[in-house]
């Protein structure tokens, strides 16, 4: 297992919500005591912490976006569908050099694995879990703590989730210890990354899909941001990472991407991407306009959004989206043919299964 903890391969952090309390009020009588002031920052680590922070939030997007695609769609993913926890944890070991001590200031984060991330619809969700919760113990098993934790944790819970319906967790949180029983959830297993890179792309090897910082600011709804988080989701369902034999490509380019300092050469380029064949592009098309139809996202916008982004950043942008699958024309027509057969559908109250 890697340095990453995802949802035993969903997904990996959230911005660990901050929270301040107010202190006990002082008789009057008693001399106020001195407030003592947090130490400042060198300009290096508070640099640092406001970059984690930022990926935080991004990542933050991406996995609001994907939970209705992840747990809508199990029942189509057949054999990609998996048990999860539903939430994604760290610790400050997570980060390398001075982006461990900027964890430590950004999220509170030290030796002890703490949940960053809760998936919208989970069962860690429904049972109450939070952003900054400490993991203790699962099923009577201790949690790693320390700096191999984030690449050991995988190893308790993993045979857990693999065969509980629930997992009997202790918790810490505000100072003290708490029991939680977190139902497992039924999901597509599939991770999402959030990429380290200002190229507008996305990609696929077959069990993540990564989309870049810079496609992530070129969506511009979260409704558009699922468009392309569906068709990566399509893409693996359908094996063409593999039958495209650049699954290990792809696993590196994403491998790298979600570094905190990736190695941006890579995508000079091509970056090694072959171009996707017209016909399986548009195979997961058309499957990508069920997963969002199942997942309740607008489609009206579907068609309107790869034009724009085809225009904007055509094939001739080495890297890009469109270089990567630029048969835009056949791909749009059969997007709106798979619009008109979901909407057929919805209206005779048939289910939406391609």
């Amino acid at each position: 297992m890697n340095r990453k903890l995802t949802w035993l391969g969903v997904v990996s952090a959230l911005l660990l919500a901050a929270c301040t309390t107010q202190g006990p009020v002082q008789p009057e009588a008693e001399a106020p005591r001195p407030v003592e002031k947090a130490p400042a920052l060198s300009p290096k680590l508070a640099a640092a912490a406001d970059y984690l922070t930022r990926m935080a939030e991004q990542q933050a997007r991406l996995y609001s976006v994907a939970a209705p695609l992840l747990i809508n769609n199990a029942q189509l993913c057949k054999s990609h569908a998996r048990n999860l926890l539903g939430f994604t944890a760290k610790n400050r070991y997570y980060y390398p050099g001075e982006f461990n001590e900027a964890a430590h200031y950004a999220f509170g984060m030290g030796d002890q694995m703490q949940v960053t991330g809760v998936l919208a619809g989970s069962g860690a969700s429904k049972a109450g879990l939070r952003r900054g919760d400490g993991l203790v113990s699962a099923e009577g098993k201790p949690i790693p703590t320390g700096a191999t934790a984030p690449s050991t944790v995988g190893s308790v819970l993993g045979p857990l989730v693999a065969k509980n319906a629930t997992i009997d967790m202790v918790i810490s949180r505000d100072g003290a210890n708490r029991d939680i029983a977190v139902p497992v959830t039924r999901a597509c297993g599939f991770g999402i990354e959030l990429g380290n890179s200002d190229n507008v792309n996305s990609y696929a090897d077959g069990s993540r899909v990564l989309v870049t910082r810079g496609m992530l600011n070129f969506a511009q709804s979260n409704d558009e941001l699922a468009y392309v988080m569906a068709r990566g989701i399509a893409h693996n369902m359908l094996g063409h990472p593999q039958s495209q034999r650049q699954n290990s490509t792809l696993s590196s380019i994403i491998d790298n991407l979600v570094s905190v300092r990736p190695d941006l050469s890579m995508l000079i380029g091509s970056g090694g991407v072959k171009a996707m064949p017209s016909d399986l592009d548009a195979a997961a098309d058309r499957l990508a306009v069920y997963l969002l139809a199942r997942a309740n996202y607008d489609l009206d916008g579907v068609e309107k959004f790869w034009k724009r982004l085809a225009d904007t950043y055509p094939a001739s942008v080495l890297n890009g989206y469109v270089a990567n699958h630029p048969s835009t024309q056949v791909r749009l027509a059969t997007i709106g043919k798979a619009v008109d057969e979901v909407e057929a559908k919805r209206k005779a109250k048939q289910a939406l299964v391609p």
